[in-house]
């Protein structure tokens, strides 16, 4: 029997997730699924009375994948991790899926070229850089609700390929796996999609039988653009054993203007200290867009909802004092309170009271380079503080790049080790943007 006409109950916020947490009428009962609603979590979710029920009943255990392509996760995925935190809180049981097996072919989902191949050593490394994280997040134990971090290397791997084919194969179309977006944009747009890719979704749906059988996992969750991936193995579940799973997705985030949600002009923001300093990462989140403030305080911290209502009503230029709640919270979820407190203490020296601070990010410039004199537009786009020369260019024009405090409109000029005070020279962009540059 194949999977090509099941079409199950869909309860589907759409585009009013991302403007308001009051997206559905669905009257939920459980602990958890409320949670998930007035903060503005769920997208779409997969027979949701049944799900409320049995969310009511007991605890149960869901998981979202990760594929391990990198050290860190970034804050991209960071809605998908306070998901897990807001599972656990409502008294049910966390599972991390790490895709030790599915990173060897990667998810081709949004993608328009095939995904770097990994050895052994690189997902591995990758999986024990990026547990720390979820160490900050969850509490894992041998309990009935603490989290648990598997990997599905352990059991796709030992899948004899003929065997895989015979099992899974018949319960899966050609016509339905052409439809899914993963698919049909990469074809649409004329890139050529591996058969290795194709296979991909077959995998991530046995993930689920798998967990099921061996693990109870009844939900799994993602952003909405895994949506028919999760459909896939859910579908894999209530057909091959007869049994009750579910799906859940996140909205697609970005921002109030249209930016894509982890990513700014210095790169991506990652989760992982040693990649992305505690007080950049505290930047991040002050620098959010006024309108965004109070969907941020929700998804993003653990303040209850009436403190977040404050905050986000604040007037004016008082909204900024709701962006350091944002960026504290934040920061001490992931970093500690000591961490956070420090990042505080530099923000407001450096742009409040004009003093240098230790924990302001440096980047390191060969002092041999300095000496001979380094364009103040490529040392700005070096640095981080603009995308592009052209970008630093408009910005020294508009007096937002600044030298050791000083506005400078002419981006062409020379800096040398002549601007050296203290033994750095303090670049900033805007009233929010600061990097020491320190000769090696």
């Amino acid at each position: 029997m194949s999977l090509e006409n099941a079409s199950p109950p869909v309860l589907d916020a759409g585009r009013r997730n991302s403007e308001s947490p009051q997206m559905s009428d669905a009257p939920f009962k459980s602990e958890f699924l409320k949670t998930l609603q007035t903060r503005g979590y769920i997208h779409q979710v997969s027979h949701p009375e049944e799900l409320d029920a049995a969310a009511t009943a007991g605890p149960i255990s869901a998981y979202i994948g990760f594929d391990a392509t990198a050290p860190s996760l970034h804050v991209g995925s960071l809605i998908q991790i306070m998901m897990l935190r807001r599972l656990q809180q409502a008294g049910h049981k966390p599972v991390v899926l790490m895709g030790g097996g599915t990173t060897k072919v990667g998810d081709p989902t949004g993608k328009d070229e095939s995904r770097k191949m990994l050895t052994d050593a690189d997902i591995a490394a990758n999986m024990a850089g990026i547990r720390t994280v979820f160490e900050k997040f969850l509490t894992f134990g041998d309990g009935p609700t603490d989290a648990v971090m598997v990997n599905n290397d352990d059991w796709l791997s030992k899948l004899g390929y003929v065997e895989f084919l015979r099992e899974y194969g018949p319960h899966f179309t050609i016509n339905r796996m052409l439809t899914f977006d993963s698919v049909k944009l990469r074809l649409e747009r004329e890139q050529p999609m591996t058969f290795l890719e194709f296979n991909y979704m077959l995998m991530q749906a046995t993930d689920f039988l798998h967990l099921h059988r061996n693990m109870g996992v009844q939900l799994q969750m993602g952003g909405s653009d895994q949506w028919g991936n999760i459909i896939n193995g859910m579908e894999l579940v209530r057909r091959m054993d007869q049994k009750a799973a579910f799906a859940l997705t996140t909205p697609l985030l970005t921002t109030s203007s249209g930016a894509k949600m982890g990513k700014t002009a210095s790169g991506a923001v990652w989760l992982n200290a040693d990649m992305l300093s505690p007080y950049d990462y505290w930047q991040f989140w002050r620098n959010t867009e006024d309108a965004d403030v109070g969907r941020f305080l929700r998804l993003f911290t653990d303040l209850p909802l009436d403190q977040v209502a404050v905050l986000e009503s604040l007037p004016g230029a008082e909204i900024n004092e709701a962006k350091k709640v944002l960026a504290n919270e934040a920061t001490r979820l992931l970093h500690g309170q000591d961490a956070a407190d420090s990042a505080a203490q530099a923000a407001l020296a450096a742009f409040e009271q004009g003093k240098l601070s230790a924990d302001l990010p440096t980047h390191e410039t060969p002092r041999a380079d300095l000496e001979a004199g380094i364009v103040l537009a490529a040392l700005a786009t070096d640095a981080g503080l603009a995308g592009s020369r052209g970008e630093a260019r408009r910005l020294a024009q508009g007096g937002g790049l600044r030298v050791n405090d000083k506005a400078e409109p002419d981006a062409n000029r020379t800096v040398t080790t002549a601007d050296l005070v203290d033994g750095v020279i303090k670049l900033a962009a805007g009233k929010k943007k600061i990097v020491l540059i320190k000769p090696v």
